[in-house]
């Protein structure tokens, strides 16, 4: 199995990024995929966490209503939307395989990406 993220960069407060996942390797149009982050001194934290079939969603409180996640199964992708970003919003986001719908760490999670750096500064 395979995850690769991409998209992350630096970005004004108040601007829009968007993060890709490109799954292989994985049944995906089977799996609920997610996204985490973690900053610098910070413990991993869920941001968000998409069904298998893209009908359902759970986000985290810091980033609800500004952030969306979506998948397009033929393309074995998962998107972060994210919008008015923060600069509480600076960390690396990884995409997983297999999150709960509802908070998680994503402890005990076997699949992960390498991760992709998002900056949120002036």
């Amino acid at each position: 199995v395979q995850l690769v993220e991409s998209g992350g960069g630096l970005v004004q407060p108040g601007g829009s990024l968007r993060l890709s996942c490109t799954a292989s390797g994985l049944t995906f149009d089977a799996a609920n995929m997610g996204w985490f982050r973690q900053a610098p001194g910070k413990e991993r934290e869920g941001v968000s966490c998409i069904r298998w079939s893209g009908g359902t969603s759970y986000y985290a409180d810091s980033v609800k209503g500004r952030f969306t996640i979506s998948r397009d199964n033929t393309k074995n992708t998962l998107y972060l939307q994210m919008n008015s970003v923060k600069p509480e919003d600076t960390a690396m986001y990884y995409c997983a395989a297999g999150c709960p719908l509802y908070y998680s760490s994503g402890n005990g999670l076997k699949y992960w990406g390498q991760g992709t750096q998002v900056t949120v500064s002036s």
